[in-house]
């Protein structure tokens, strides 16, 4: 359903621009795309600290926080992960107007829903980080024992055991998660934002 023909957008008055050179910083979206276990979220939390530092204006929104609010409604089918993304793209349109860098942690698993994320907030306002991880050692990680459920049949549509991820044809940033420090995972993004002119120090 389209919204009504009587609900007209406003204009701001103070604009991105605007914000972005109060904050002497660009806005921009970071995309961690992933298995679950793969580091997201560990490695999301740990640039914006190092952004922090640097006095970067930054938000984390981690996808299963999101899914306690916002999307707390949606379910896992490949429709309802469909429609939580396009929410959480929506969010981040107006955090990138905002003037904020934020950080997204989602598992993603679908090539097509991610391009949607693109089309709705512009392909350059997002920098796609994959975090390539082994399943096994994804696996390894999972203390809740999520994986081992779903290889028992309990937990249905469970990305990568009976639910497809489709891997980042060509992320701005790949990342061996598996074995790299997380360390030098950090240094890697924030010299990445550098060089692209999103940051400064």
């Amino acid at each position: 359903m389209g919204h009504s023909p009587n609900v007209i957008r406003h204009q701001a008055a103070v604009t991105r621009p605007r914000r972005e050179t109060q904050n002497g910083r660009l806005s921009i979206n970071l995309w961690f795309t992933g298995l679950s276990g793969s580091g997201k979220s560990t490695l999301a939390h740990a640039v914006e600290q190092r952004l922090h530092l640097m006095g970067c204006r930054t938000y984390v929104f981690d996808g299963d926080n999101v899914r306690h609010g916002l999307c707390g409604d949606l379910g896992f089918s490949l429709e309802d992960r469909s429609e939580n993304m396009r929410r959480i793209a929506e969010m981040i349109g107006l955090f990138l107007d905002s003037g904020v860098i934020s950080l997204t942690a989602f598992i993603s698993p679908l090539k097509a829903d991610r391009d949607k994320v693109k089309e709705i907030i512009g392909s350059e306002n997002l920098l796609e980080v994959y975090c390539n991880c082994p399943l096994e050692i994804c696996e390894e990680r999972d203390v809740k024992g999520l994986y081992k459920k779903a290889r028992e049949g309990k937990i249905e549509n469970y990305t990568g055991i009976s639910s497809p991820y489709e891997v980042p044809d060509n992320p701005d940033i790949e990342l061996d998660t598996g074995t790299l420090p997380l360390r030098d995972c950090v240094n890697k993004i924030v010299n990445e934002l550098r060089e692209r002119g999103i940051i400064f120090k």
